[in-house]
């Protein structure tokens, strides 16, 4: 069973930077797809920033410019630096991958963006 694990959230003014990452079980290359999600309070889990394994990356609009996503092959990490951040980001981050139809996710963290 493969798990994941998310940290790096917490409360950031808007406009700070915060950087989540995401700890797997086994290779972070070994996965055919993997990517960063959202779901904020009454609101359905949208997909923030993916990541494939030949190493493509889109961002959906809302973070185009503002978050980056990427993999860190020391620390077998699946990372999403978010700079420029607005309250509208506050949601909890859930981390996904994806191999061989099997679908798998973390727990989530939790982003705060207030004042």
């Amino acid at each position: 069973q493969v798990q994941l694990v998310e940290s790096g959230g917490g409360l950031v003014q808007p406009g700070g930077s915060l950087r989540l990452s995401c700890a797997a079980s086994r290779s972070i290359f070994s996965f055919n797809f993997m990517g960063w999600y959202r779901q904020a309070p009454g609101k359905d889990r949208e997909l923030v920033a993916f990541i494939t394994s030949g190493g493509s990356t889109r961002n959906v609009d809302s973070a185009k410019g503002r978050f980056t996503i990427s993999r860190d092959s020391e620390k077998n990490t699946l990372d999403l630096q978010m700079n420029s951040l607005k309250p509208e980001d506050t949601a909890v981050y859930y981390c996904k991958a994806v191999d061989s139809g099997m679908v798998y996710w973390g727990k989530g963290t939790l982003v705060t963006v207030s004042s």
